[in-house]
This record gives structure tokens, C-alpha cells and sequence, in this order.
């Protein structure tokens, strides 16, 4: 029988392979995704918030409207521009930590965690970047727990 994945086809996935695990491709794509799910996130918070919209009743429909695209690109923009980038560092950490120990467990999502939330908090004190660390490192640990979990059932 012949192989139908043999010669040129077999490297042509094999490099396919490789791109994909690679360190950028993981960084662009989380990157892309997190900026994609921060603005469906912040439309979503748009139009649950109450504060906004209670103060725009007694003006006519139209100018409702146009206030309310307005509030909802704000918001789409501002989560996107937030998830993107924590996307980004996670997934680009996580990638460096797997590729230095050369091993795939638990505790590269937790170091990875760890150092995404301490760097992001960096900036409010030495004490919000260890509550940056352990809170990201521990929903980092929870997350990969139940994926983890869910492989087996």
C-alpha cells in the first residue's frame, strides 16, 4: 500500500507542525484572540451596564442609539486592547518556560501565571505584583486542572 502522507507532503506537514508550535505563531495567535474575545467581552458588558443606559430615557431614540454605539465601541476597543496583550505575555511566557524546562506540565501555566500577573501588577507595588502572581498563577493552575480533567472524560 502506498503512504498518502509520504515524501513532499509528509515535510511540507511536518514544517506546518513546527510553525504552529512555535513560540511567535503562539504569541500572535493568543495575542489576536484575546483582542478578539476582549471586544465581544466589552460589548457584552455594554449592554449590561445600567448606569449608562438609565441616564439616556429621556433623550429621543436617534441620539440613544448614537450614544449607545458610541458606550459599546468604547468599551469593545478598551477590553480589547486589555485582553490582547495579557494574551500575548501569557501565552509567549508559558511558551519560553515550556521551552526551557522541555517538559509540558501543570507548573509551566503556573510560572507562566505567575510571572504574567506579577509583571501586570508591577507597576501598582512589590505587594499587588505578588497578589498579581499568586491570583494569576492560581486561576492559571484552576484552568489547566479542568481542561486537564475534561481530556480524561
Amino acid at each position: 500500500m502506498n503512504n498518502p502522507m509520504s515524501g513532499p507532503m509528509q515535510e511540507q506537514q511536518m514544517m506546518l507542525n513546527e510553525f504552529m508550535d512555535s513560540c511567535p505563531f503562539k504569541v500572535v495567535t493568543s495575542g489576536v484572540m484575546g483582542f478578539a474575545f476582549g471586544g465581544i467581552f466589552g460589548i457584552f458588558m455594554s449592554s449590561i451596564d445600567f448606569h449608562s443606559t438609565s441616564q439616556m430615557l429621556d433623550k429621543p431614540m436617534r441620539e440613544q442609539l448614537r450614544l449607545m454605539r458610541k458606550d459599546m465601541y468604547k468599551r469593545m476597543t478598551g477590553s480589547a486592547r486589555t485582553f490582547g496583550p495579557i494574551g500575548a505575555i501569557y501565552s509567549g511566557t508559558e511558551c519560553v518556560v515550556e521551552s526551557y524546562r522541555a517538559k509540558t506540565d501543570i507548573w509551566n501555566s503556573v510560572t507562566a501565571g505567575c510571572l504574567t500577573g506579577g509583571t501586570l501588577a508591577l507597576r501598582a507595588g512589590p505587594t499587588a505584583a505578588v497578589g498579581g502572581c499568586v491570583s494569576f498563577a492560581a486561576f492559571s493552575a484552576a484552568i489547566d486542572w479542568y481542561m486537564k480533567e475534561r481530556e480524561v472524560d
